[in-house]
């Protein structure tokens, strides 16, 4: 690819800028919530979530599947409201990354995000992500998600980008691996300063 003055920054969402939507705490939050027996839950979720977080089965059915199995005393709605609440916006993080957007940065933002299609759609609608990001690599959307190498390819051909002009940050150590193993300057996400001294570098 033709060497041009482009930078782009690979964002992850959950972890860095918002909560895990659907993690682990929330999920032990649920069975609480709603006596659930949270290793048979988990279990279940565990086995079939990364179809959901591919496009390969909407809410509905990931909940027939691992929560509506038997009859229950509260109502799909009760749960999605609870699921949706989860989500939360993390200290620092976005609002600084829009005012260094609209300072004239001179960086594309992209995600690339492991989210299923409701939770991604309602996250990015609720905390107005287009402020922020010129573009979304979800896995929903794509059909694979990371550590998938595909994932970060498909993201650096939507962006016309060689791997030295990108810029990865995630808050799970494997993934920042996966994308370095490609030739990404990829970045473990820890804390917003840490990250934000980074990218002021750049």
């Amino acid at each position: 690819m033709e060497k041009t003055d482009l930078k782009v920054l690979f964002l992850d969402v959950g972890g860095v800028l918002l909560s895990n939507g659907w993690g682990h705490e929330s999920r032990a939050a649920a069975a609480k919530e709603f006596n659930l027996e949270y290793d048979e839950f988990n279990r279940i979720h565990e086995f079939i979530f990364n179809v959901y977080e591919i496009g390969n089965m909407n809410l509905e059915e990931y909940l027939d599947t691992v929560i509506f199995n038997q009859p229950r005393e509260f109502t799909k709605e009760d749960f999605k409201s609870f699921m949706y609440a989860q989500s939360f916006e993390l200290p620092g993080m976005l609002q600084w990354i829009i005012q260094w957007k609209n300072s004239g940065c001179g960086f594309r933002i992209i995600s690339i995000n492991n989210e299923p299609k409701e939770l991604n759609d309602y996250r990015i609608k609720k905390f107005k992500l287009h402020r922020c990001y010129d573009a979304f690599v979800s896995s929903c959307e794509v059909g694979m998600r990371k550590p998938d190498p595909r994932i970060f390819k498909l993201a650096m051909g939507v962006a016309m980008a060689a791997p030295e002009q990108c810029y990865y940050f995630d808050d799970r150590p494997m993934l920042v691996d996966a994308a370095a193993r490609l030739g990404i300057n990829a970045f473990h996400h820890q804390d917003f300063e840490s990250s934000k001294s980074i990218i002021e570098k750049l």
